[in-house]
């Protein structure tokens, strides 16, 4: 088993635990043995971690904030740090971090479920995207994204082997014009609406409307 890399605990993991907890349900049962001073490294089950995990990771994904999550990972025990749940979030963290050598091994040594892999294979993306753009000191066209894809395709840790379209389909892509007509800066709650009419991630449609305000930016269309 590929030994997992998660880096060692802080001073002071409570603070950091109960950060995390807070983005649960206020009524569960973790939070309240978090604010009764138990301690993540001993008391927590794998399910529950899990929870945790998924919980900052889909915080840190829509916020771009991982330090809460960075230090929950930290306070875990070797043997919870290699499940599922805390390898993807530690990939974001390394995302977030800009580790890209240690995000690649990662994703490239650590089998994943497949219903990780459409966000996984998102951050195998724009980090190689964001890795190029750092190196060319400037903004990726289509046609660089294309030949860093075809450099840099999935491991088969997270892709099943199937072809990829990366282009939309075209309802989805009528019904994020008609949301853009509407509005051009969507709410976490509109975009998390959009991503399930859609059947896109909301780190997809994120970037959709990224890219399409950059595209209308450029043209002297956008309404700011």
């Amino acid at each position: 088993m590929m030994e997992c890399c998660i880096p060692q605990s802080p001073e002071h993991p409570q603070r950091y635990l109960s950060l995390g907890l807070k983005l649960l349900n206020p009524s569960s049962f973790l939070v309240e043995r978090c604010f009764s001073g138990f301690s993540a490294t001993t008391s927590y089950s794998e399910q529950e971690v899990s929870c945790i995990c998924e919980s900052l990771f889909n915080e840190g994904l829509q916020t771009g904030r991982t330090e809460q999550l960075t230090h929950f990972l930290w306070t875990l025990p070797d043997h919870l740090k290699c499940l599922e749940s805390a390898l993807k979030a530690h990939a974001l963290v390394l995302f977030s971090q800009q580790q890209w050598k240690q995000l690649y091994r990662l994703l490239e040594t650590h089998k994943f479920s497949p219903h990780n892999h459409p966000v996984l294979q998102d951050l195998w993306l724009r980090a190689h995207y964001t890795e190029a753009e750092k190196t060319k000191e400037r903004e990726l066209g289509a046609v660089c994204k294309y030949r860093i894809r075809k450099k840099n395709p999935f491991p088969a840790t997270i892709w099943d082997g199937e072809e990829t379209n990366y282009c939309f389909k075209s309802k989805s892509r009528n019904v994020l014009r008609d949301a853009y007509k509407k509005q051009a800066y969507p709410s976490v709650e509109d975009k998390k609406r959009l991503a399930a009419q859609t059947e896109l991630t909301v780190t997809q449609v994120s970037n959709w409307f990224k890219n399409k305000r950059q595209r209308e930016r450029a043209a002297g269309t956008l309404e700011k």
